[in-house]
């Protein structure tokens, strides 16, 4: 399995400890699906507008000293992986949505660190993840149009379904978009990884992918890009990748890479952590696409704070919870209206 991920995934969300030879989740099982229970403080569920579902795939959530998969059940990482992950990102989406967010057998950040182990235990997350998706297509999709969105190893879960499952397939019709958050892929994916499905250029384009990696401004990116053109050399034989993909997620338009941070709707405030959200903060956040890494400008009022190297990692959806939320209802409507209302 390719895996594009360096710095930004091993940086994870959680810390609890996981357990071994653990087994496979049974998607028939409801205890192994994630629901959305909390939105940002003040912010009202939206009702209008559910003709569409979303597949969310969370990140790293476990930080284990011992194994390499964590147990999506252990009520430590469960706790962490609802409150930190799924509570604060995949909520971004319910506006729109009917959310669908598996329980897996995620890769910890002892697998992402350990060359020796890491491809296998990422495919043994990504079969969950295959596996959770095939459930959900089977028994709750009923031909409606989805939207796949995961961040960080969720994030290259998320390509590894467009490339597996969705390319070239029937089911490539009915996706709205895909969301390929805190990862970074090249020029060189869109074929032939991914051939036939287009990077989003403009906010209400169907059928298409968005990504973005957010980082501090005055930060040296120059490792990190480095990092990324280095792996996909080495994954494809010798082949440049060209230039990382990024769209601003406040502006979700490649012709339009600043932004202003007057036109951001809301950012979520703080550091992830456990409990409720406090109040999204508007008009918080400048941004730009450079050099195919997204640089943020976030106002000290936030209160977030990067990670070694100015990685912006934790906060690649909080900064943008409110654009991301208005972005996937737009791209859904625009989908209903050509196809049909459903």
């Amino acid at each position: 399995m390719k895996l594009r991920l360096a710095l930004a995934v091993l940086a994870g969300l959680g810390a609890a400890p996981a357990v071994a030879q653990v087994p496979a989740p049974d998607y028939a099982e409801a205890r192994y699906w994630s629901t959305v229970a909390s939105l940002p403080e003040g912010v009202v569920a939206t009702k209008g507008l559910r003709g569409v579902d979303v597949l969310w795939i969370h990140p790293t959530t476990t930080r284990s000293p011992t194994d390499y998969n964590h147990d999506p059940l252990d009520p430590a990482v469960l706790k962490w992986t609802e409150e930190s992950a799924v509570q604060r990102q995949a909520s971004a989406f319910s506006a729109c949505c009917r959310v669908f967010a598996p329980r897996y057998r995620a890769a910890t950040t002892k697998a992402l660190a350990d060359p020796a182990n890491r491809e296998k235990a990422f495919a043994l997350a990504y079969s969950d993840v295959e596996r959770a998706f095939d459930w959900y297509m089977a028994h709750d999709n009923k031909g409606r149009p989805f939207i796949i969105a995961g961040h960080s190893q969720g994030g290259a879960h998320t390509t590894s379904l467009l490339e597996k499952r969705v390319k070239g397939t029937k089911l490539q019709d009915r996706m709205v978009a895909a969301y390929v958050i805190g990862i970074n892929l090249m020029e060189g994916d869109l074929s032939p990884r991914l051939a036939g499905i287009p990077f989003c250029n403009t906010p209400a384009q169907t059928g298409c992918f968005v990504q973005w990696n957010a980082v501090l401004a005055g930060s040296d990116n120059g490792p990190m890009l480095k990092s990324y053109r280095g792996i996909f050399v080495a994954q494809n034989g010798g082949k440049d990748g060209g230039k990382a993909l990024c769209v601003n997620p406040v502006t979700f338009d490649t012709r339009r890479r600043l932004s202003l941070s007057a036109e951001a709707k809301g950012a979520v405030a703080g550091d992830p952590g456990l409990g409720a959200m406090g109040p999204l903060k508007a008009s918080a956040v400048a941004a730009e696409c450079r050099d195919g890494l997204l640089t943020v400008w976030p106002a000290p009022s936030l209160g977030l704070k990067p990670l070694p190297g100015g990685s912006m990692h934790y906060h690649d959806v909080g900064l943008f919870w409110a654009d991301i939320s208005a972005n996937a209802a737009l791209r859904a409507k625009a989908w209903l209206k050509a196809h049909g209302s459903r």
